[in-house]
C-alpha cells in the first residue's frame, strides 16, 4: 500500500511517497530514486515507479520515493527541467528522504540502500557519494553519469572514491546513453575506488528494458531475471 507525505527542502516542499511492508519491523529500507519521463510531471502518473515501491515492499522493505522534480511547476515541460537540473538540489532531496526513511519506526536504519532507474539511475550513484549511511546501492542503466548536472557541480563518476558501499549495476548492451563503453569507464571507476560492485550487462535490451509501460523498449526474460539479481542483492546486503 502507498502513502504519501511531503518535506520541506530548501523552502521548496517536496512529495514523497512510502511504501511500507506486512509484517512487525524493525524491516531494512531502500530510497527509491524516480526516472523519467512520465514522473516529471507527478510520481502518481508513473505506474513504473509506483510498481517499483510496491515490488521492495512485498520483498519486505520499507521505500520512500522523493519527487525531485518539485522545483518546477509540474507541467513545466520535460526539457526545460533536465536542462536546469541541479546536482547540489538532488543531493539535498535525497538526504530528506533517506533521513525520512531511517526515522520510520519500523525501519532499521543501518540497513538503508538506494535505488535508481534511468535518470534515477544516475541519481542513486550520486546519492551514493554523498550518504556514508548507504549499504547497498542499484543502478540501473543510468544515464549522464559522467557529466556535471548545475553549478559547481563534478560528475558523479569521479566521486566514486566517496561510495560507502557495494554496488549492482543493470545494464543493456543496446543503449546509447549509458553505451557499453560508457559502463565499461564506471565499472573501470569504481574498481579504481575499491568499491565492491557487480555489473549484468543483457544483450538484446536498450535504454529503459524493465519499463513494462513501454512496448518498445520492455524485456520480459531480462528483466526478471534482473529482478532477481536485484533482490538478491538486496538481501545478501540489507538482511
Amino acid at each position: 500500500m502507498v502513502a504519501k507525505t511531503s518535506v520541506v527542502v530548501k523552502g521548496s516542499e517536496m512529495e514523497i511517497l512510502v511504501f511500507e511492508p506486512q509484517g512487525d519491523g524493525p524491516v531494512p529500507g531502500i530510497v527509491v530514486a524516480q526516472h523519467l519521463p512520465v514522473a516529471h510531471a507527478g510520481l502518481e502518473l508513473d505506474p513504473f515507479t509506483i510498481d517499483v515501491g510496491e515490488r521492495l515492499a512485498r520483498a519486505g522493505y520499507a521505500c520512500v520515493v522523493p519527487y525531485v522534480f518539485h522545483w518546477w511547476p509540474r507541467d513545466e515541460d520535460i526539457e526545460v527541467k533536465r536542462a536546469e537540473f541541479r546536482d547540489d538540489w538532488t543531493v539535498a532531496d535525497m538526504a530528506a528522504a533517506y533521513d525520512l526513511l531511517a526515522g520510520m519506526a519500523r525501519v532499521n536504519s543501518d540497513k538503508i540502500g538506494v535505488i535508481g532507474h534511468c535518470w534515477g539511475g544516475r541519481i542513486a550513484w550520486l546519492a551514493a557519494c554523498h550518504n556514508p549511511g548507504y549499504n547497498a546501492a542499484a543502478v540501473l542503466y543510468g544515464g549522464r553519469i559522467k557529466a556535471a548536472m548545475g553549478p559547481g557541480s563534478v560528475p558523479p563518476s569521479e566521486l566514486a572514491h566517496q561510495i560507502p558501499c557495494p554496488m549492482i549495476g543493470i545494464f543493456g548492451n543496446d543503449d546509447e546513453n549509458p553505451s557499453p563503453a560508457d559502463v565499461d569507464d564506471l565499472d573501470a571507476a569504481l574498481t579504481e575506488a575499491g568499491v565492491a560492485h557487480s555489473f549484468h550487462r543483457y544483450d538484446d535490451a536498450g535504454h529503459g528494458f524493465q519499463d513494462f509501460t513501454n512496448a518498445t523498449r520492455y524485456r520480459k526474460a531480462a528483466t526478471a531475471d534482473a529482478w532477481d539479481k536485484l533482490l538478491a542483492f538486496f538481501d545478501a546486503e540489507l538482511t
